[in-house]
């Protein structure tokens, strides 16, 4: 008896020391188009500036590992100073992350979820420019990687200037 006992607390055991990743369910969150100055903006030269915005969020649904990812895309075309389109795409994402340490969680959820989400919100962003009568963007490849290693080397950088000044005062 007390060997099937310590069976089960060795499977547990072992289970618990796992390291898990597994993507439950990818959807849109979000989406909003606005074409303010349309349809006097079909009638000009097509030849918009383009600024793209990223942001990326997360929220831990429970505390085995369930959490919703969230990149948020934003795309605004200009004619001078006409908007000729403003598209904002919210993607998601519920994965289940079991066994990583508080940094390899940051990472998953700062980097690699986003990179899973990306082409989904392109998609959407594409076909939504494309319905409303406008050149689909062709979003180019983001490195998330890159723009989580800048965002970690900014936090060090501010808490270090937070810190020169306490000890300043």
């Amino acid at each position: 008896m007390t060997d099937k006992v310590n069976d089960v607390s060795t499977a547990v055991n072992s289970q618990e020391d796992q390291v898990g990743f597994e993507i439950l369910k990818i959807f849109i969150k979000n989406v909003s188009f606005e074409a303010p100055n349309s349809p006097d903006i079909f009638r000009e030269e097509w030849k918009p500036e383009i600024s793209v915005q990223l942001a990326n969020l997360s929220n831990q649904l429970n505390e085995t590992g369930l959490t919703e990812v969230c990149l948020r895309i934003t795309v605004t075309a200009k004619m001078g100073d006409k908007t000729a389109f403003l598209v904002e795409v919210e993607q998601s994402g519920i994965f289940n992350t079991v066994g990583f340490s508080e940094e390899q969680l940051g990472h998953m959820h700062g980097a690699f979820c986003p990179n899973i989400l990306f082409p989904y919100a392109r998609e959407t962003i594409d076909s939504l420019l494309i319905k409303a009568g406008f050149p689909a963007v062709q979003l180019a490849p983001v490195n998330f990687d890159a723009l989580y290693m800048q965002r970690l080397e900014q936090i060090q950088e501010d808490k270090s200037q937070a810190d020169n000044k306490e000890g300043n005062a």
